[in-house]
């Protein structure tokens, strides 16, 4: 029976040591690095634990002696650049058939994995609630925006969907990639693929396909939506062989730490005035997305022609 259960403590990963009332180890199974060179099995005493964690040890066993109680602890110890190993620490008295207390039982459970997984969780609902307010911040203005400039109930409902299925499209990718972001033609496809059956046609791609990080694909998604409702309304999209130029490019007007996002496409003059229409989308390509990626933008419209042209710095983008 004793032989089958220091099997099974061996194999959980589970440390036993008996020492006599005089804390002198008289016996250990399973003691292993780096605990086992933190105990000296004559004394019982620690040899490298720190000061303050030996002491706590020290009284935590010394008080079972004395009360019978017992009693259990937690014991961190440093292990160079892997940081720090933590431990379970429980001391049971053992007691004589007279009930007095001969020694300890002290048993030493590692539990490194279970709080480097607790502190990772705390760590994602940290960036998951941070995450969320952001996303709240931003679907608020979209709402208060769009009821600025919707004339009715159900224009605003229109526009508030399709922005917030925009945001949503976004957040898909972001969150299929473990939040580090999402591809940029990927996520212009997805973007105007909601309005086009043939994405591959309707959309010609030139200059780099960069990484962008989780705030700015919220953003330049919520650009793209505007541009493909704007275009599938009035512009090229709105005709079977129409497309749109797409282009990513290192630089802008001040250095080479900007990168230039740039959408054209050929306009039908008699959609002018709708176009040129001051609405929502107008507001967001100039001044809501720039802002929110500290980048600048300009939307020109000719006779015949639309270009949007979006200028941010590379800290929006995935670096390497």
């Amino acid at each position: 029976m004793d032989a089958a259960l220091f099997h099974a403590s061996r194999n959980a990963g589970i440390a036993v040591l008996y020492q006599d009332r005089k804390l002198r180890t008289i016996w250990s199974h399973n003691l292993q690095p780096p605990w086992a060179d933190h105990v000296d099995t004559k004394t019982g005493n620690s040899k490298v634990l720190p000061p303050q964690q030996a002491d706590r040890l020290a009284a935590a066993k010394k008080n079972v002696i004395a009360t019978g109680i017992s009693g259990g602890l937690e014991i961190s110890i440093a292990d160079g650049p892997h940081g720090m190993r933590w431990f379970e620490v429980w001391i049971d008295a053992d007691t004589s058939e007279q009930g007095e207390v001969q020694g300890v039982v002290v048993t030493v459970i590692e539990t490194t994995e279970q709080r480097r997984r607790e502190q990772t969780l705390k760590a994602l609902l940290r960036e998951v609630s941070h995450r969320s307010k952001n996303l709240l911040a931003i679907i608020q203005s979209i709402a208060s925006q769009t009821g600025h400039y919707s004339g009715s109930i159900d224009g605003f409902l229109v526009s508030f969907r399709g922005r917030l299925q925009s945001i949503a499209a976004s957040q898909d990718l972001i969150t299929s990639s473990d939040w580090r972001g999402a591809d940029f033609r990927e996520l212009v496809i997805n973007q105007v693929g909601r309005y086009t059956l043939d994405s591959v046609h309707a959309i010609r791609f030139s200059g780099e396909d960069a990484y962008l990080n989780p705030n700015a694909a919220l953003h330049v998604g919520l650009a793209m939506h505007e541009l493909a409702v704007n275009s599938i309304s009035y512009g090229a999209l709105s005709r079977p062989e129409g497309h749109v130029d797409v282009t990513l490019q290192a630089g802008g007007p001040a250095d080479a730490a900007h990168m230039t996002l740039c959408w054209t496409e050929t306009i039908s003059p008699v959609n002018d005035k709708a176009i040129r229409k001051k609405r929502f989308g107008s507001v967001a390509l100039e001044r809501v997305v720039p802002a929110a990626l500290d980048g600048s933008a300009e939307l020109n419209i000719g006779d015949d022609m639309l270009q949007y042209r979006l200028v941010m710095p590379r800290a929006n983008f995935q670096q390497g």
